[in-house]
């Protein structure tokens, strides 16, 4: 097998797992607010999260580190675009990591509902802002001959140009709406009480707007029509499946239509990795980017050592958490 191909998949691999496991962390810090009613409640549903987020970002670094070392020129032209972008989203992770580990450490119901305040905005954010990277990258970017984007301006010319794309935008849209239907999904499977059927109930309109945004990826966007027609199909199962009361469906479904729409949107100009939008021949390919064959040989041999490690680690945690959360006062 070629390992170049091998690692590629891999990368896609990583940021399907980063952008669905974190994916209903941010859902959680966003509504946390919204169907947490007092602080009891919004404990009880950021509690479902508590021992596995910190866990869920390491395949962020995962899906960056594996892009930097098996193809650093699609890693170099892709950060040229997205500096800034980047920052600002690793600067939302650590105010949304700073509000989680706060929130508990003083005994003040003021003090923590400005940590959820700081939870739901900066996980907002954050899922609006891998929306628009995700959808910028499969639009492509306007690299010249020599890899990097060519603007002029410096990095804010760089950075408005970019996220001016409808791709941009719209990647935004889905990446919130796609936060909200796993964040209310994964609620309704963990939580009991209050929250959970509020959170059954936002699983309808939050799944009406990313099928809209599907759709509209479908139309403009360049997504096949088979890949629309069985996400628009699973949405709309997974609504049906929430207002049913069976909530591991609605969350599996939900799951789903995030990894295929990620795949889709990642392989869908294979084997070009990141498109020119000036000229075809300046696109960055599977081939052009690869790393040598001994580095590829190297970082294989490492990933076949700390992956199923990784793997199993998280598997573990999540079964060992499994149980509900009551979100309501027990009955004394």
């Amino acid at each position: 097998m070629d390992l170049a191909l091998l690692w590629f998949g891999l990368v896609v691999l990583c940021w399907v797992l980063f952008l669905v496991l974190e994916g209903f962390d941010f859902g959680v810090g966003m509504l946390a607010p919204v169907l947490g009613r007092g602080g009891a409640q919004r404990g009880a549903a950021l509690r479902t999260i508590a021992p596995v987020w910190d866990g869920n970002e390491v395949w962020l670094v995962a899906a960056i580190g594996t892009m930097f070392a098996a193809f650093p020129d699609w890693y170099a032209s892709a950060l040229s675009g997205l500096y800034l972008p980047m920052a600002a989203l690793l600067l939302c992770l650590a105010v949304r990591g700073v509000a989680l580990e706060f929130r508990g450490k003083r005994d003040d119901e003021r003090w923590r509902a400005r940590c959820d305040a700081a939870l739901a905005v900066s996980s907002a954010a954050t899922a609006s802002l891998l929306g628009a990277v995700v959808g910028v990258l499969a639009g492509g970017l306007a690299l010249g001959p020599d890899g990097e984007v060519a603007a002029d301006g410096g990095a804010l010319a760089r950075t408005a140009g970019t996220l001016a794309q409808p791709g941009a935008l719209l990647g935004a849209l889905g990446g919130l709406a796609a936060a909200a239907l796993l964040g209310a999904t994964y609620l309704g499977l963990r939580t009991t009480g209050g929250v959970r059927d509020r959170a059954r109930a936002w699983v309808g309109p939050s799944a009406g707007v990313l099928t809209a945004v599907v759709l509209v990826a479908g139309i403009g966007g360049g997504l096949p029509g088979t890949v629309v027609g069985a996400c628009v199909a699973v949405l709309g199962a997974a609504a049906l499946a929430a207002r049913a009361g069976r909530e591991a469906w609605a969350f599996a479904l939900s799951v789903a239509v995030q990894a295929v729409v990620v795949v889709a949107l990642f392989v869908q100009d294979a084997p070009v990795l990141l498109s020119s939008t000036l000229d075809p021949a300046w696109s960055v390919t599977i081939e052009s980017a690869r790393a040598s064959a001994y580095a590829l040989s190297t970082i294989s041999w490492a990933a076949l050592v700390l992956l199923p490690g990784v793997l199993a680690y998280q598997g573990l945690a999540y079964w060992v958490f499994r149980r509900r959360v009551a979100s309501d006062p027990v009955p004394t």
